[in-house]
């Protein structure tokens, strides 16, 4: 182990969606006549859903996930999001991702809570090409595309021997990075010159968020340590013509995720996956057969011991008696926000080891009373 521990860890995984999903296609109210009064056109048909419970269906693109939900990994949030209302995507994602107005993100507050000699090169990656938000002030990040470009770049195999003595003259915690880093390297050299075989019939998509979460996988089947990661999938921003759109980003989603869980079978058991976006859209369809820009939307929590199979929260239905109205604006309103993300953000991170109080959960969001729901066993 990289690490001496990597086996005993768990693993985080935030999949942002980016561009704001529409809760209100993924998890549709079917039972609400509200719902299909306000989309006559781009209403999910209850008929064409995956039943939920009696209130709630899924997408019918998000099929590949019916057998986590059905066996109790999936649990679902809905009117789910932030206090920000600005309904700007930059704005909100900002706030989401930071935990609040405070200094850093969230997930990096969390990683910088954990003991010092759990962190490693590959402790925290980020699948993409730029550091996420809310990994902002992690004592260590990865951030790399493919597995290939973890690697001293340019440089000569003799070179890299020649920096590895250097280090190894080192002591204290510098010393300790570098040797870390340096067999994270030597472990990624035999991954790449292996050809990856996914397991338990598992078959990844060839789109980017696919095999970004392949490449996630196999960092934890081969135990480097893995404690966190970040990827995203974006182009949710549905103003005109959402329902091909949708149904595609819909599919990839699932195609994915369904195909990481198979993929690493029992070591979902250590394994959560949080799947979040910034905002939702409007109750009411456009003229462009399309949404906009609205307030709570859907999270899900898959996987790690979740006892899911059902739609969580305050959830007091579509009536425009209730929904949140746009100034002077007709029309149905916006799903508020019933229930706040860092609640459902608190159980999941005391599962993967934060505290109570100043040190844990206090400083990960501070400024805010959480009231964590009741995820876990």
């Amino acid at each position: 182990m990289i690490s001496g521990h990597g086996d005993a860890r768990r693993t985080l995984i935030v999949v942002f969606l980016r561009g704001a999903a529409d809760g209100l296609a993924l998890v549709p109210p079917v039972a609400d006549d509200h719902y299909y009064r306000a989309r006559p056109r781009l209403g999910i048909d209850a008929k064409d859903a995956i039943k939920l419970d009696d209130r709630f269906g899924l997408h019918p693109k998000l099929r590949p996930l019916e057998s986590a939900w059905k066996e109790g990994d999936l649990a679902i949030v809905h009117a789910c999001g932030t206090e920000d209302q600005t309904r700007s995507h930059f704005e909100a994602q900002d706030l989401m991702e930071h935990g609040g107005v405070v200094a850093g993100g969230w997930l990096g507050r969390f990683l910088s809570t954990r003991p010092i000699e759990s962190r490693g090169a590959l402790t925290c990656v980020a699948v993409g090409k730029a550091l996420p938000e809310c990994l902002l002030g992690a004592p260590s990040v990865t951030v790399m595309e493919s597995l290939e470009e973890f690697a001293i770049a340019g440089r000569t195999p003799r070179f890299g021997t020649q920096l590895e003595r250097l280090y190894a003259m080192q002591r204290g915690q510098l010393g300790a990075a570098a040797r870390d880093t340096f067999a994270a390297l030597l472990r990624i050299e035999a991954m790449r010159t292996t050809r990856y075989h996914p397991d338990n019939g598992a078959t990844y998509g060839r789109d980017d968020f696919s095999n970004g979460l392949s490449q996630l996988a196999r960092l934890i089947k081969a135990e480097v340590g893995l404690e966190a990661a970040s990827i995203d999938l974006a182009g949710w921003d549905s103003h005109f013509g959402q329902q091909g759109q949708v149904e595609g980003l819909a599919a990839k989603l699932a195609a994915g995720l369904g195909a990481f869980r198979q993929d690493l079978g029992p070591r979902m058991a250590t394994t959560t996956v949080v799947v979040m976006t910034e905002f939702g859209r409007t109750v009411e369809e456009n003229s462009a057969f399309g949404t906009d820009h609205g307030r709570g939307s859907a999270l899900w929590v898959l996987g790690g011991g979740v006892q899911g199979g059902r739609v969580l929260g305050v959830w007091h239905g579509l009536n425009p008696d209730v929904l949140e109205k746009r100034g002077l604006l007709e029309g149905y309103g916006d799903l508020p926000v019933w229930n706040n993300y860092r609640n459902v953000l608190a159980p999941v991170l005391t599962q993967h080891g934060a505290a109570a109080g100043i040190g844990g959960l206090g400083t990960v969001f501070p400024d805010y009373e959480l009231e964590p729901f009741s995820l876990f066993g």
